[in-house]
């Protein structure tokens, strides 16, 4: 169809939706005819109309139909050379999905009529798999926001909290069944209410972009239940909404930023920019590799051809340096901002989004220099997981240039090793509680460049943590082959549940040790759902493929202690500006309170010297923090109890805030009260906090 002056053609791709009809854009630049296929949304298996689409500037390919509506269903069919040596996979026997869909139609299950012939050397599929297809949508983006407006949470206050939108309500019995496991359920009052009684700030959701369910998962009768197999940047998976209506699905997402948002709350996504879902040349053909191979994937080009650079661990990888793959990745975040009001973004393996032409980690990176520029990206939160595989530079921990955030590795691991009574694990513990200087300060990065976090989706719950030694993921199918092997976990002398009373009291404690440790560090805390209640995944520390009670939320059973020191360590934490500081420690003396911001104490209250850093046997110390007021934390991963002598003169009181040994764990303010220069005892595999009452915190400067 050539060009129609009346309608002249968009310099963007997607779908211009208006009252005459529609523009359809796609990019191919090297594709030599492009089609563009109508299905009737009432039966989307039938093939309604075909038209030819017109090549216009920038390798867009255009065409307008009249009297298009909203609930519209297409795809596109890109005819081309079949040159897998050269990264040129055309094929029109199957029906491509647009980049740009705003949502999408079907089971997003993998099948066999995705799939060419299985390799690189093999002719396309013959197959037209048109009937079967996933269809893209035309969607009316009309909507009322009614003056919602982002919450814009400082870093400094910032709490994030991680959770999958079906997994947390799919079981929540005040959520009306019919919205359980849906974009709706997640906004229902009683879930908003149960997170802003939590004390968190800002819901992290995982992946929320439309994915796929790989086949072999499906034929193990799993599925992809994380959602890191993207296959619709802009498009909300569609089987988290209520109604098959796809326009719907798209409101109804908006539905659910409003009402986190009018009850203060942030909404944060997980985004998958790094892979699709198509895989390695054995993949299904669902889009780039249909539209432009060679364009939007990495390559590595040698003598017998081009093969897809796994850096992933996915088959692909996206090559965030070309102009076209950039730009649908900055478009694709920008709508999610200005037309999904979402807050943020972390980025799944972020690396190899940061990389370059050459496929180097570099942070003047195409893409990172152009976030840097983009006054609506460059104002949101970034988190980057910082690190992708198989490469001399996959692990990038504070490698970011700000204003990113950076999932901290290094923190969950000394953190682990700590409570798990690991020996020579002290200075290190130390060095990522105060916020890893040697990290991120290095380039003067803020000391709230690293979001600390324990236990996330991949890898053991903090119950599980501290229940089991090793990994069980045999209802993976995977004969427990799959998931890290490097836990840093503990049993506690027990592999899994226990009726003894010594064993579970041990594993709450330590539970409580750890949350405490978090929500006390410096920089920006991240916890995982469920872990303030006591979930479990049985040992499995790859629960990817779980979309059953494994990994739900299991509202019917909740370790209610634990619930309770969870809120009123957040709390604390809102409560005392010297547990949310935005700089590192530096020694400097406050001439008010005549402390450094920090001082390390032995347990007879003297300074704790350098080289005792470093003794591997070292399981107990204090750090006195300035601050109104001051506080002790007290810490001891060791196995039998220490007395400490607090500092102070006698007329110094101090107020004992929380003890983790205690069950359960808070004390009312004033209830016990311990003066100056008096031993105080600290239990095994605890950690106490205390505040200055009264008098002065003096300190014995001799190491």
């Amino acid at each position: 169809m050539p060009p129609d002056p009346a309608h002249p053609a968009p310099n963007r791709p997607g779908v211009a939706l208006n009252s005459e009809g529609a523009h359809f854009t796609v990019f191919s630049r090297h594709a030599t005819h492009l089609d563009l296929c109508l299905y009737d949304p009432a039966d989307p298996t039938t093939e309604t109309a075909r038209i030819r689409m017109w090549r216009g500037e920038r390798d867009l390919w255009h065409t307008f139909v009249p009297g298009i509506k909203s609930g519209q269903l297409y795809g596109y069919r890109a005819h081309g050379p079949w040159t897998p040596e050269h990264a040129n996979r055309f094929n029109p026997q199957k029906l491509l999905l647009d980049p740009y869909a705003l949502a999408i139609v079907g089971d997003p299950a993998g099948n066999t009529a995705m799939l060419g012939n299985g390799g690189p050397d093999e002719l396309p599929g013959a197959h037209d798999n048109g009937r079967e297809a996933l269809k893209c949508a035309v969607v009316d983006t009309a909507f009322d926001w009614q003056g919602d407006d982002l919450p814009r949470i400082p870093w400094q206050q910032t709490v994030l909290y991680e959770l999958h939108v079906k997994g947390f309500t799919q079981k929540h019995p005040h959520v009306p069944k019919k919205l359980r496991g849906t974009y709706a359920g997640l906004a229902q009052p009683a879930v908003i209410e149960y997170l802003k009684d939590l004390g968190i700030t800002s819901v992290q959701l995982l992946p929320v972009h439309q994915h796929l369910d790989d086949q072999f998962l499906i034929d193990k009768g799993l599925t992809n239940y994380w959602g890191y197999n993207t296959i619709g940047f802009f498009a909300p998976h569609n089987e988290y909404g209520s109604t098959p209506d796809p326009a719907a699905q798209v409101r109804e997402f908006k539905e659910m930023v409003k009402a986190f948002h009018a009850a203060g709350l942030e909404v944060i996504l997980d985004v998958v920019y790094n892979h699709t879902a198509e895989g390695d040349e054995r993949g299904p053909t669902l889009m780039f590799r249909g539209l432009d191979d060679r364009l939007y994937y990495r390559h590595a080009f040698e003598e017998t051809g081009a093969s897809y650079l796994n850096i992933t661990g996915c088959g692909n990888a996206v090559d965030s340096s070309t102009p076209a793959a950039l730009r649908l990745i900055l478009d694709s975040l920008r709508y999610w901002v200005t037309e999904m009001h979402v807050d943020g973004f972390r980025f799944d393996l972020a690396v190899t989004v940061a990389r370059d032409q050459h496929d180097n980690f570099d942070i003047n990176s195409q893409f990172l220099a152009a976030v840097a520029q983009d006054p609506v990206l460059s104002q949101v939160k970034l988190i980057a997981e910082p690190w992708d595989i198989f490469r001399m530079d996959s692990y990038q921990v504070g490698g970011f240039p700000e204003p990113w955030r950076e999932l901290n590795g290094k923190y969950r691991d000394a953190v682990r090793k700590f409570w798990a009574g690991d020996e020579g694990s002290t200075a290190e513990f130390a060095k990522r509680f105060c916020g890893s200087q040697d990290v991120f300060g290095w380039n003067q990065r803020p000391a709230l460049s690293t979001v600390n976090f324990l236990t996330s989706h991949d890898g053991f719950t903090l119950l599980d943590l501290v229940s089991y030694a090793s990994k069980h993921n045999e209802a993976n199918g995977e004969d427990n082959r799959d998931g890290d092997n490097a836990n840093h976990s503990v049993s506690c002398g027990v592999e899994g549940p226990t009726k003894d009373p010594r064993v579970n009291n041990l594993r709450a404690r330590l539970r409580r040790s750890l949350m405490a440790t978090l929500l006390t560090s410096i920089g920006v805390p991240f916890i995982n759902a469920g872990d303030e209640r006591g979930r479990t995944q049985k040992g499995n520390n790859n629960a990817y493929c779980q979309d059953n009670d494994l990994s739900w939320m299991d509202w019917a059973h909740c370790d209610e202690e634990m619930l309770d020191f969870t809120r009123r360590i957040i709390a604390l934490r809102k409560e005392l500006p010297s547990l949310r500081r935005t700089r590192y420690f530096d020694g400097v003396i406050n001439p008010t309170s005549n402390l450094a911001d920090v001082t390390w104490l032995e347990g007879d209250a003297t300074l704790l010297c350098h080289e005792e850093w470093h003794d591997p046997r070292r399981a107990f110390f204090g750090a006195l923090m300035d601050g109104t007021p001051p506080l002790l934390l007290l810490f001891n991963r060791g196995d039998r109890p220490q007395n400490f002598l607090m500092p102070g003169s006698p007329e110094t009181i101090w107020g004992l805030v929380f003890d983790t040994s205690l069950s359960p764990g808070f004390l009312e303010p004033g209830s016990r009260l311990i003066e100056g220069s008096v031993p105080f005892q600290i239990k095994a595999s605890s950690m106490a906090c205390l505040r200055l009452t009264e008098g002065p915190a003096l300190v014995n400067p001799a190491c």
